[in-house]
């Protein structure tokens, strides 16, 4: 059985990642080794997030007050925490991608600037562009135009070029 201060200290570590988080997705983990959540773990680790079994009770505890309140009513069977400190995004790609994978464990839901997110919702989430994506969308759009006017003054001056060429040529000739 935990002890006060183990549990206190536990509530207090994730009202911590709480209070960082842009978003927290809520997941199922039954059937997941404890290998496979150290994979979890370290691929959220590498995309500017972190993974976090606990218990619904202190799970209810740590999120009292915060903006992800509305976490509460997810907060059922054994579940686990995948928080974004960096984007809303890719913790939830992560999790999907590895759920897929082992075919285990669930999105039960997500809290996202306050509100709370279902599980269908969460995956639409999953499913979103990143942030670097749309940054490369957005880029490309600047971009093109610009690059459509060097292409037609480069094919005008080229045509000028021949022009010229052919003239020369003619009077060569």
């Amino acid at each position: 059985m935990a002890t006060k201060q183990f549990k206190t200290d536990k509530i207090d570590a994730l009202k911590s990642k709480l209070e960082k988080a842009k978003v927290a997705v809520v997941t199922e983990y039954k059937g997941f080794s404890v290998e496979e959540i150290q994979k979890l773990r370290r691929a959220l680790q590498k995309e500017g997030g972190d993974y976090m079994v606990t218990k619904n009770t202190l799970a209810k505890i740590a999120v009292k007050g915060t903006e992800f309140e509305a976490l509460t009513e997810v907060f059922k069977g054994p579940i686990a925490l995948a928080f974004g400190y960096e984007d809303e995004v890719s913790p939830a790609k992560v999790v999907a991608k590895f759920i897929k994978e082992t075919k285990k464990g669930a999105i039960v839901g997500a809290g996202l600037e306050g509100n709370l997110l279902s599980a269908k919702e969460a995956e639409a989430l999953a499913s979103l562009p990143s942030k670097e994506e749309l940054l490369a969308k957005i880029l490309g759009s600047i971009n093109s135009p610009a690059s459509g006017i060097a292409l037609s003054v480069n094919a005008v001056m080229a045509s000028l070029t021949r022009a010229i060429a052919a003239v020369r040529d003619q009077k060569a000739a």
